[in-house]
């Protein structure tokens, strides 16, 4: 099966249509957009909003007519399904408006570069991009092969054989969570962890820790209850400071998160306050040293 039969038979004109393999450059961008295609993809709709000077003539040339199959880099030589989206108009903004678009504030905090930030260029065009019902059941889950070379990360549809491999019964966009042992999220992705990462962490309690990297000071806290460490680390992703005296006044994009010791369920609260009160005195996370104030 041939992606371009695909678009021919839901009357989609493979010559109206460009291909898009995303694979960012910026390594911490790249390793959260499959999260951001699950759980905010009006964010990770904006990442292609807006393009190079070669690609917006193409995409100029469209408007209205064509579209743009969106993919994210898989593994070699191949990419994964995300949706088929309607090429609209587009408008120019100054790279000043770049950066007060909230998609692009959200992006820049995990290494986005942005679009017309040299010297030759003092505006990009904005595309209005709009998500279609083409297979949409098969996001996250169809592959398909990549043709040489594969550093050419977009393509024109029709000027191209692009097999379909794969349709998996479930979405991949998640990557298989880490063990609880080596878990370091920093304080920006824990407001994009996919769903089943954070039913996980719901689902689990224990003792954690919060590092500092602007000073290289730690915070012990323990979580158990309703959600858990899930419900202990969103309070901190919405409020920074998680209500704790010494974090307040410190910049949570410093902070990174991570799991001393997972406990049995059935663990009482007393004891797993002891078990928190014994990592602070191993870790020396008290004060003067650390952000435990007791």
């Amino acid at each position: 099966m041939n992606l371009n039969d695909l678009f021919k038979a839901h009357n989609v004109d493979p010559e109206q249509v460009v291909l898009l393999r995303h694979r960012p450059v910026e390594p911490e961008l790249r390793k959260v957009l499959p999260w951001l295609a699950i759980a905010r993809p009006e964010v990770f709709n904006a990442y292609q909003q807006t393009q190079g000077e070669k690609l917006e003539s193409v995409f100029a040339a469209m408007s209205g007519r064509g579209h743009v199959a969106s993919f994210i880099g898989h593994e070699p030589a191949k990419a994964l399904f995300i949706g088929l989206y309607s090429i609209g108009a587009s408008k120019p903004i100054t790279v000043e408006q770049y950066w007060k678009i909230p998609a692009y504030i959200e992006m820049q905090k995990f290494g986005l570069r942005g679009q017309g930030e040299s010297s030759e260029r003092d505006s990009v065009l904005w595309f209005d991009l709009r998500t279609t019902a083409f297979y949409s059941s098969w996001k996250g889950k169809m592959v398909v092969g990549w043709p040489p070379p594969e550093r050419s990360w977009w393509r024109r549809a029709h000027r191209n054989d692009v097999p379909v491999l794969t349709i998996h019964e479930e979405s991949i966009l998640e990557a298989a969570m880490p063990s609880w042992d080596e878990i370091t999220f920093s304080w920006d992705d824990l407001k994009v962890l996919p769903p089943r990462w954070k039913a996980a962490l719901a689902q689990w309690r224990g003792i954690y820790y919060i590092f500092d990297t602007s000073d290289a000071r730690g915070y012990v806290g323990s979580a158990y209850g309703e959600a858990n460490i899930h419900g202990r680390w969103m309070n901190y992703a919405a409020r920074g400071h998680g209500g704790n005296k010494l974090l307040k006044g410190r910049d949570p994009q410093n902070f990174r998160f991570s799991i001393l010791q997972r406990v049995s369920p059935d663990m009482n609260a007393d004891e797993l306050i002891r078990l928190e009160s014994s990592w602070k005195v191993r870790l020396s996370t008290r004060q003067p040293y650390g952000l435990n104030e007791n």
